[in-house]
């Protein structure tokens, strides 16, 4: 049982330096994903209500419709699909790919922070956990100053794996609720096209 014992540690200890590796990438990936989300949300601010406005006016007058719809300016993926449904309102087999398309291209964007919500935690636990065995072992043996640097590695990979994790929750959080609206816009956009047709 000493030998089994043994193998899993070596194992375990073997892991440490791939984990903090990875944990690292994904912080760096964490923050590259926040810059860009601020980016994001500056320009969502500048076209949600121009969007919104934009789909009133639609509504309430089907004059020019086509010319209407096609001036409706939102983020590059919704203005590119919103144009391909345009082009293609005649054709509902064809629009309903398009609208899957776009669901899609939000699930391949929503996947980096998806996977950060899931993999930040996961690493960090995986960082704090293989330290403490050598922790424990510094404290069975008295040396107390490895102890308190095998514990601060603990601590340091649980607070970046946590970090990591918060970034990705949040931002596919805020994301999702955005692309829904995108979705249910470009929806109700093709439906008022077809109606028209």
């Amino acid at each position: 049982m000493g030998e089994v014992n043994n193998i899993i540690h070596w194992i375990a200890a073997g892991l440490l330096i791939p984990v903090i590796i990875l944990l690292l990438f994904a912080f760096v990936k964490a923050l590259i994903l926040l810059g860009g989300f601020f980016g994001m949300y500056i320009n969502r601010l500048k076209y949600s209500k121009e969007v919104n406005s934009a789909i009133k006016e639609v509504k309430n007058d089907k004059t020019n419709l086509v010319a209407k719809i096609n001036a409706i300016k939102g983020d590059r993926s919704f203005t590119a699909h919103l144009k391909d449904l345009v082009a293609h309102t005649n054709d509902s087999l064809y629009s309903e790919k398009v609208l899957s398309d776009f669901e899609m291209a939000v699930e391949k964007d929503l996947s980096t922070s998806k996977s950060l919500a899931r993999l930040g935690p996961m690493l960090g636990l995986m960082g704090t956990l293989i330290p403490m065995g050598g922790a424990l072992v510094d404290m069975a043996s008295g040396d107390m100053g490895s102890m308190a640097q095998n514990m601060q590695n603990c601590l340091s990979a649980t607070v970046l794996g946590l970090f990591t994790g918060g970034i990705g929750f949040v931002t596919q959080l805020i994301k999702q609720r955005w692309y829904v609206e995108d979705l249910n816009n470009l929806e109700f956009l093709y439906n008022i096209l077809k109606q028209n047709k």
